[in-house]
């Protein structure tokens, strides 16, 4: 016979509300700064693998974004934006080195992101239109945290609500009817 005590436990997920993140807001000269060293690395990186692009530098939403037009640039995006990420992360280590600060930069290739964009909006109106006719919450496929704040951003816009779940590389948005 066993000395073992048996004691019921009730087990609930409790669902705090997450603290904004504070976002560090750069003087403009700052962020120029950063788009400037970006597009040094950037330059030597297309002139090491011979490729011919221009390289447009601007700032918005508080962030340096570089692009790189022109040419042959598909195999610099990859499939679903692989290579893009990786150069992107590549990029702003090679800013973060020189700064010494943390970037938030953004790199698009060949308008990649911005056609991304388009087709996420579109993704999020769908879905939103599915979660209310439904009325029941709708998961997406796994995306890259570019991708799924541009669905959060859209989804809030339509009044509805939503959230990230699961972890990276396998985290994606659910949207809520209501």
């Amino acid at each position: 016979m066993s000395d073992v005590e048996e004691t019921a436990v009730e087990v609930r997920e409790l669902k705090e509300p997450r603290e904004p993140r504070e976002i560090e807001v750069k003087p403009i000269e700052k962020l120029e700064e950063e788009g400037d060293i970006a597009a040094d690395y950037l330059e030597g990186l297309l002139d090491i693998a011979d490729l011919d692009g221009d390289i447009d530098i601007d700032v918005e939403n508080n962030r340096a974004s570089v692009a790189i037009v022109g040419g042959k640039l598909e195999h610099l995006v990859g499939r679903d934006g692989q290579v893009l990420d990786a150069l992107q992360e590549l990029t702003r280590l090679a800013v973060q080195s020189s700064t010494g600060d943390r970037s938030r930069l953004m790199l698009d290739i060949g308008g990649y992101r911005d056609g991304r964009r388009s087709e996420l909006k579109n993704l999020a109106e769908e879905k939103a239109a599915e979660a209310k006719a439904s009325g029941a919450p709708i998961k997406l496929a796994p995306m890259n945290a570019f991708e799924r704040k541009i669905v959060h951003d859209r989804i809030q816009e339509l009044g509805l609500s939503s959230e990230s779940e699961g972890e990276d590389p396998n985290r994606f948005v659910v949207v809520y009817p209501s």
